[in-house]
C-alpha cells in the first residue's frame, strides 16, 4: 500500500478503504509515515471530510493503536462521561461521587488543560498529594472496591490520536468534525466502558461557537459510539458565559466542595443534574432522566456524594483535610477587584477571554509543558443578566504575581459586555440513538 496514492485518493473526494485507513493509522503510530505525508492527508480530510464508515474506521483504528481498560471483571454497567471543554467546567468532580453514590461504577479517564480550556486533572492535582498517574491496576481496583476513580490519560492510550492532534495543531485542520469526533472517541472507545454521556458545549467559552456546530459534532460521536455496541447520549448546553463563578483550579474544586454539600450555583447543579441523570439512566439505576434526578439530589441531601468525594481524594492520596476545610487549599497572594466600566445590564461574558486572563496568571497553559499555578484563577461576581453600576466589582483576579494579575483584570473587563441580556438556557437540546431532542 503507498501513503502517496492514499492522499491522492482523498483528495480528489473519494472515500477511504479499512486497509486504507489502517495503514495510515499504524504509519502515524509506528513513525512509517513521516509528518509532511500525515499533513497532506490531515489537511485532504480537512477539506473534502470523512463519511460515517470512514469516521467509524478510524475511530477504531485510533483506539487500538495503544492500550485498552478490561473492566469486565466490575460488575454492573459502567457509564463514562465526557466533557468537550469549557470555562469553569467543573461538572466530573460533582457528577462522579453522586452517580458513584449511587451505585454507578465511574471510571474515567481525564485530560489536562491546554489553552482556555481548564483540565479535570488540573483541578484535582490543586489537592496537595493526589495521585492522577495511577496503574491500571490501580485504577481498576478503587473502581471495583469503591466505585470511583480518575486518571490521567496514559501515554499509550490512543497513542496514535496524540501523533495526529498535534500535527493537526500546527497545520490549521483542527476545526474537521470527523477528525474532532474521532479524537475524543478514540479515547473513549479505550476506555471500554459500556455507555457514554456527552456534554457537548458551545459559545463563547466552548470549542463550538454555534449550537448548530455542537448538535452536528454530538450526532457524529453518538453514531460512533452506537457502531461500536455503546450505549449513548449527549447533551448540548450552553458556555455562553464561565460555568458557576468560578474558573481556575483550586477555586473549581472548592466551588465543587460547595456544591456537594448542596451550595453550588444555579447552573452547575442543573446541569450536574442532567449529565449525572443520563448516567443512571444508560446505567439503568433510573427509569428516567426525573427520577434520577431525585435520586442524584436525594446524595446530596443525605451527605453520601460529599463522603464518596473524600473517598476519591483518600484513596488517591490526596489531603481530605483540605476538602473537608477548603480554606486549606492553594491561596493567592493578591485578589484584585475587576470595576465595572459603566452602568448598565451585563448581556454577555466572553467566556474565552476569562479563560485568556486565567492563562496571563498561570491557570492555565498554552503549551503542555507549562507550569500550572493552582491558586490563580478568577472568581466572577456578576453573571448575564445582573444589573450594575460604574464602579461595582465584577470579578476578583486571584494571583501570585501582581503586574500580571493587573493585565488579567484588563483582559476580564473586556469579557464584558452590556446592553439587553437574553435568558439564558443551559440544555439546548440532547441526542441520543433516536435523533435529536431539542429544549
Amino acid at each position: 500500500m503507498n501513503i502517496v496514492e492514499i492522499i491522492a485518493k482523498k483528495r480528489d473526494g473519494f472515500a477511504l478503504t479499512a486497509g486504507e485507513i489502517d495503514f495510515f493509522v499504524k504509519g502515524v503510530n509506528d513513525g512509517s509515515i513521516p509528518d509532511y505525508q500525515t499533513s497532506a492527508l490531515l489537511m485532504a480530510i480537512y477539506l473534502n471530510g470523512m463519511n460515517d464508515e470512514e469516521t467509524y474506521l478510524l475511530t477504531d483504528a485510533m483506539a487500538k493503536s495503544g492500550d485498552t481498560m478490561d473492566l469486565s471483571f466490575i460488575n454492573g454497567i459502567k457509564v463514562d462521561k465526557h466533557s468537550s471543554g469549557g470555562v469553569g467546567d467543573k461538572v466530573t468532580l460533582v457528577v462522579a461521587p453522586m452517580v458513584a453514590a449511587c451505585g454507578l461504577p465511574v471510571a474515567k479517564m481525564s485530560g489536562r488543560g491546554l489553552g482556555f480550556s481548564g483540565g479535570t486533572i488540573d483541578k484535582l492535582e490543586s489537592v496537595s498529594g493526589f495521585r492522577t498517574a495511577l496503574s491500571k491496576e490501580e485504577f481498576t481496583q478503587f473502581v471495583w472496591r469503591d466505585g470511583i476513580s480518575i486518571m490521567g490519560q496514559t501515554q499509550n492510550v490512543a497513542p496514535a490520536d496524540k501523533k495526529l492532534y498535534a500535527l493537526r495543531d500546527v497545520t490549521g485542520t483542527v476545526a474537521s468534525l470527523p477528525l474532532i469526533a474521532a479524537s475524543i472517541m478514540s479515547k473513549k472507545l479505550a476506555c471500554n466502558s459500556d455507555a457514554i454521556v456527552l456534554d457537548v458545549k458551545w459559545g463563547t467559552g466552548a470549542f463550538m461557537k454555534t449550537a448548530e456546530d455542537a448538535v452536528r459534532l454530538a450526532e457524529k460521536m453518538v453514531a460512533i459510539g452506537l457502531h461500536h455496541g455503546k450505549k449513548m447520549v449527549a447533551a448540548v448546553t450552553s458556555m455562553n458565559q464561565p460555568l458557576g463563578f468560578t474558573v481556575g483550579n483550586a477555586l473549581e474544586v472548592k466551588e465543587a466542595v460547595e456544591a456537594l454539600k448542596g451550595g453550588g450555583p444555579a447552573d452547575l447543579t442543573e446541569l450536574c443534574l442532567t449529565v449525572g441523570g443520563f448516567m443512571l439512566v444508560l446505567g439503568e439505576k433510573a427509569q428516567n432522566l426525573a427520577e434520577a434526578k431525585k435520586m442524584l439530589t436525594e446524595t446530596i441531601v443525605n451527605g453520601s456524594a460529599f463522603a464518596k468525594f473524600k473517598q476519591f481524594i483518600g484513596n488517591q492520596g490526596g489531603n481530605v483535610s483540605q476538602i473537608e476545610n477548603t480554606s486549606l487549599l492553594p491561596q493567592a497572594k493578591y485578589i484584585l477587584p475587576v470595576a465595572a466600566p459603566q452602568n448598565g445590564t451585563i448581556c454577555a461574558i466572553a467566556g474565552e477571554k476569562i479563560g485568556n486572563a486565567c492563562i496571563e496568571i498561570g491557570a492555565g497553559r498554552v503549551e503542555k509543558s507549562d507550569a500550572i499555578d493552582h491558586a490563580a484563577g478568577v472568581v466572577i461576581c456578576k453573571k448575564i443578566g445582573d444589573k450594575v453600576k460604574a464602579g461595582d466589582v465584577l470579578a476578583y483576579v486571584h494571583a501570585n504575581n501582581e503586574a500580571k494579575g493587573q493585565k488579567a483584570v484588563e483582559t476580564v473587563i473586556s469579557a464584558y459586555g452590556f446592553g439587553t441580556a437574553e435568558k439564558q438556557k443551559m440544555i439546548f437540546a440532547y441526542i441520543d440513538k433516536d435523533g435529536v431532542h431539542y429544549e
